[in-house]
């Protein structure tokens, strides 16, 4: 065979196989920058929506003397958030049908409480013709229960702070555990170790649980509308779980999206205490042996002795208040 041929040959074999490998690499970098994209559109909005957690017009739901971790979520508002960034960032601000589409993605929406969570998934009912509808909506919130082969039950909180039914008693209890410890007939609130073990592992797996149950579900509410994926919760590690229940959040998934052969998976988690409230020193006049409690941001030189979550505890430790205008 001639050179001329074999080159031929070469060209007709080789030539469309390098183009089908080049189109390939184009097509994986445009499903890169895609997910990308949506990752950083899914973080926003999850951000966005944790710091509308603390929103809350009445003072009372703010965070509460006994517990630095106590807040009323502000649910309603930071799933509204969410979704106002979302669409935002998506570009269907007004388009209703691509708004839906895209929640069509979402099988789960979770806000993390105090004592409590919210989920926000896609369940069913029968309208008023009897057929049966599938929708988004919030689901009954659930406590972070617990209970012993005694009969004592607990209800945890993202704290060391419960409410308790002592069996034995046939009484209510709550209160922080190390104020309980030695109380009651439920030994669980006698050891500190074991307690903040159990705690961890109730609060992570009820929440765990319920989003695997709704997330499945939602494959049916798929099918029925097209989206040909697999919803199932995706794998989180036990760090990022236990570091989700530190304090209250929101988190957010997003699954099935098409992006060239592949399809884009992924969560986010968002803290609700962005925005730290100051903490209050309790500190020593040395020269006058007067104590002051004032906000961490001022500095007096004073001896700082205690440090206290609100200016009211301050107060009731004997301490005098002293403002950063006053220096």
């Amino acid at each position: 065979m001639k050179i001329t041929n074999l080159a031929i040959l070469f060209i007709c074999i080789f030539v469309p196989f390098y183009l089908v490998m080049d189109f390939r690499t184009g097509d994986q970098k445009t499903a890169q920058a895609l997910s990308d994209q949506y990752s950083a559109s899914l973080h926003t909005a999850v951000q966005d929506a944790s710091q509308m957690l603390n929103m809350n017009v009445l003072q009372e739901y703010e965070a509460g003397y006994q517990s630095r971790k106590f807040f009323f979520a502000n649910k309603e508002r930071a799933l509204d958030t969410f979704f106002r960034t979302l669409y935002l960032n998506f570009d269907v601000v007004n388009d209703p049908v691509r708004q839906g589409a895209l929640a069509g993605y979402i099988p789960a929406v979770a806000v993390i409480d105090y004592d409590s969570y919210d989920l926000y998934a896609v369940d069913e009912y029968r309208d008023a013709n009897g057929e049966r509808v599938f929708k988004h909506m919030w689901r009954p919130k659930k406590p972070y229960s617990y209970s012993d082969d005694r009969g004592n039950s607990i209800n945890f909180t993202l704290d060391s702070y419960v409410y308790a039914y002592d069996s034995y008693a046939k009484a209510w209890v709550e209160g922080f555990r190390e104020d309980l410890e030695g109380t009651t007939n439920i030994p669980l609130l006698d050891n500190a170790a074991n307690f903040e073990a159990m705690r961890k592992s109730v609060i992570v797996k009820s929440i765990q649980q319920d989003l695997a149950y709704y997330i499945n579900k939602h494959n049916e509410y798929a099918t029925r509308y097209g989206v040909h994926y697999t919803f199932s919760l995706p794998q989180i590690s036990q760090e990022e779980w236990i570091n989700s229940i530190d304090d209250i959040g929101i988190m957010a998934f997003i699954q099935g999206i098409p992006i060239g052969d592949q399809f884009y998976n992924n969560y986010a988690l968002g803290g609700g205490r962005l925005v730290k409230k100051t903490e209050i020193k309790g500190a020593v006049d040395l020269t006058t042996g007067i104590k002051y409690y004032y906000p961490s941001t001022c500095s007096y030189g004073y001896r700082e002795d205690e440090t206290f979550s609100s200016e009211r505890d301050a107060a009731a430790a004997g301490y005098y208040p002293k403002g950063c205008m006053n220096r």
